[in-house]
């Protein structure tokens, strides 16, 4: 599967001219959402990696964790490219998958594999947030002719991916036959 949107063309679409700036506000609208993901997701990791049972899963949660404040790095650099502050607005969404994955740890028990099963699909439901988040900034920041933020954005969508097929991985290994023969 391809997954490097910097050079297809069918994202440089012409726009009406007065539909750019809303275009533009949109842009940056999503850009401040994942931003305040990224930051918050840097706050809720380290739970996840202390309420995992497995040494694997831990990790990758923790490598993860590293990725993300780069990730809130990267975001920074793009609002300075556009000229604009580092704000956040508030994103539901990943608020709403976090709480719960908080609600899977509460309700599993401690050093239990059906834990970490719960834990990795958590943490897939956030990937995958952000997975279609950076897509979708990408095809914006090509449309609206943002080169370099699209090749920034692309390195964040790229270790995104690679994360979700690493938990992908990590499930299919033992743990899911462990969560399997669990009482």
């Amino acid at each position: 599967m391809e997954n490097d949107t910097n050079s297809d063309p069918k994202f440089k679409s012409g726009t009406q001219p007065n539909a750019e700036p809303a275009l533009q506000e949109l842009f940056l609208d999503c850009v401040r959402d994942i931003f305040w993901a990224e930051n918050h997701l840097v706050k809720t990791l380290p739970k996840m990696a202390q309420s995992a049972y497995a040494a694997e899963l831990a990790d990758a949660i923790n490598l993860h964790l590293k990725q993300t404040k780069i990730h809130v790095e990267r975001l920074e650099q793009v609002f300075s490219i556009l000229g604009k502050d580092p704000v956040a607005k508030k994103c539901d969404a990943i608020e709403g998958i976090t709480k719960e994955g908080e609600g899977v740890i509460e309700s599993t028990d401690k050093g239990t594999a059906t834990r970490d099963i719960g834990i990795i699909l958590s943490s897939q439901k956030v990937e995958h947030y952000e997975i279609a988040s950076y897509t979708g900034l990408i095809m914006l920041a090509h449309t609206l002719g943002h080169t370099e933020v699209a090749k920034i954005l692309q390195e964040t969508l790229n270790e995104e991916l690679e994360t979700d097929q690493l938990l992908t991985k990590i499930a299919t290994g033992n743990i899911l036959n462990e969560a399997s023969e669990e009482a």
